[in-house]
Formats: C-alpha cells, structure tokens, sequence
C-alpha cells in the first residue's frame, strides 16, 4: 500500500492527468477544436485576468492540473496560452472566496479551458475533502482509511491520486498489485487454503489479503499463512474479539498481522472501528460517493 504523500503533488499522475485531459476536451471542443460562442463573441486578441476560486470549504485536489488544461488548449487553438499562478496546494484546506490559482492572458483560451479543469479539479477535491473527513475521524486511533477499486473508469489513478492528498492511503492499483482472496475464490478453489496455497505458488512476492467474516474464519486463514486480513461487515465487538485473537495467535509465533476492516462502514461510527486495533479502514465511497466541492473560474 502507498502510505499519504507529504507533498501531494510530488506524487501526481501527470500521464494519467494528460490522457484525461485530451479525452474531456475532445467532448467539449469536437473535432475542430472550437467554442463557437467564445469565438463569435470574444476577440482573439482580448486578454483578462482570471481567478480559480472555491465556491465551499474543501481540501484541494488537482491543481496540476490547470496547467495540463491550457497546454491542451494552446495545442489545439494555436493560441497563446495564459500565464498562470497557482497560489494554494494540493492537499490544504480551503474556504469559500479563496483563489487557488490566478490566470491570465487571452479570455478565448481561459473560456475554453474552464469546464473541463473545474470539472477535474471539483472532482478530486470532493474525493480529497470526504477523504480528510474519514482521517479526522480516525485520527489518534492508529487506524488509517484506504481507498478500493471502486473507481470512476479512466480516473482509478487521479482518484487514488486525490486520497492521498486528503490524508488517506491507497491499497491496491488493480488486480494486479495485491492478491484478495475473497468468497467466491474460496468456493472455487476448494477453500482459503487452497487459494492461499494456489497464489503463493503461482505469485510468490505478491501480497496476498484473506476477506473474513468470523473470528473463525480469520484464524482459519492465519493458518493457511495469511499475513493480511480483511474482516468484512463485522460488528465492533466481533471485530475486537479477531483483532485480538489474531493478533495473539500471530504473537506466539513471533510473527505480525494486518488487519482491515471494510463493509458497512460510517462516520459517525468511524472512530469506534478505528479503536478496536485495526490497522486500516478500507472505503468504497471515498471514491464512489464523494460529492463535488463547487469551484468557479471568475474573471475579474
């Protein structure tokens, strides 16, 4: 797992942001890479000066990616692009009114850039503003909240990238970073042993997760050799007795445990979980539920 970055943006997905970028601005502009109105309205010579501003309180996500944006746009206008300063970083609380970034040069290329860094950056901003609120939460807990798979398609990176930035870790890329041995491998692998066994021989320096819902279960598969469980839906009292058991049966051995906690999780209970002695918290809806955080592009 990728643990929170210090300074998010040294951790930003500049490819995966560019290859965004192209695809938003493919829709907005067409083919032939117009705004009809900007160019009948605007001249192309008529220059301002414009401010990113935060409509509501959030924590930033996607600032780099203002500067991908009007490089976009200068490519396909043939355009001068507007000088821009960015004046608040990724992962810092914001408030209403606050500028985050200053932008000028030609109102045509500033227009046509709008709608798609507002869209990007609200985007990750709400992801990092849940995000923020889910670590708070936890804070002095011991218990870190991850992100999932649960994903927008084609955002999986930026997402993940937006986490981080408000205080969260990353678990796993994709399939093909950490094994979960879940339900349905267990049946069709003929049990967690099996699974267990099967990844290890095929995938030997991959991590490999184990989904529990028992006290049962989890020492069922610290047996087959799990090092990293999942205990899925499990209520706060069931959840301290498989952290504990766990955690002692690993302790005779000399050995550690992770443990996760996921399914059905909320914040106003957050911290109750966070307290049983798990190490990570996993959530589907920092990146499948986070609403936007409204931010504006404003001339002034």
């Amino acid at each position: 797992m990728t643990e929170p970055a210090q300074d998010p943006s040294s951790t930003f997905p500049t490819a995966a942001a560019r290859r965004l970028v192209d695809t938003a601005l493919e829709e907005d502009l067409g083919p032939d890479g117009i705004d009809v109105t900007s160019a009948a309205t605007i001249p192309a010579d008529q220059r301002a000066t414009g401010h990113v501003v935060a409509r509501e309180a959030g924590v930033l996500a996607g600032g780099p990616v203002i500067a991908l944006v009007l490089e976009g746009i200068s490519k396909r206008s043939g355009g001068t692009s507007p000088s821009l300063d960015v004046r608040i970083a990724d992962g810092a609380r914001v408030d209403a009114g606050d500028v985050i970034a200053v932008l000028d040069g030609p109102v045509r290329q500033m227009l046509m850039a709008e709608r798609t860094l507002l869209n990007v950056m609200s985007r990750l901003t709400g992801v990092a503003s849940h995000t923020r609120r889910w670590a708070d939460e936890l804070e002095g807990t011991g218990c870190t909240v991850l992100d999932t798979r649960k994903t927008t398609p084609g955002m999986r990176e930026l997402e993940k990238y937006a986490v981080r930035a408000g205080g969260g870790t990353n678990k796993r890329m994709g399939l093909y970073d950490v094994a979960m041995v879940k339900d349905n491998h267990v049946h069709a692998a003929g049990g967690v042993t099996a699974a267990y066994a099967a990844i290890r021989e095929r995938y030997p320096d991959v991590t490999v997760e184990v989904e529990v819902e028992s006290t049962e279960q989890a020492l069922e598969a610290l047996a087959a050799g799990a090092r990293f469980l999942m205990c899925d839906n499990m209520s706060v009292a069931e959840l301290r007795r498989t952290v504990e058991a766990s955690r002692a049966w690993v302790d005779e051995r000399g050995e550690q445990v992770e443990i996760e906690a996921t399914g059905g999780l909320t914040l106003d209970v957050a911290g109750e979980y966070g307290a049983t002695g798990i190490d990570w918290m996993s959530v589907g809806g920092l990146t499948h539920s986070s609403p936007i955080v409204d931010l504006a592009l404003d001339l002034v």
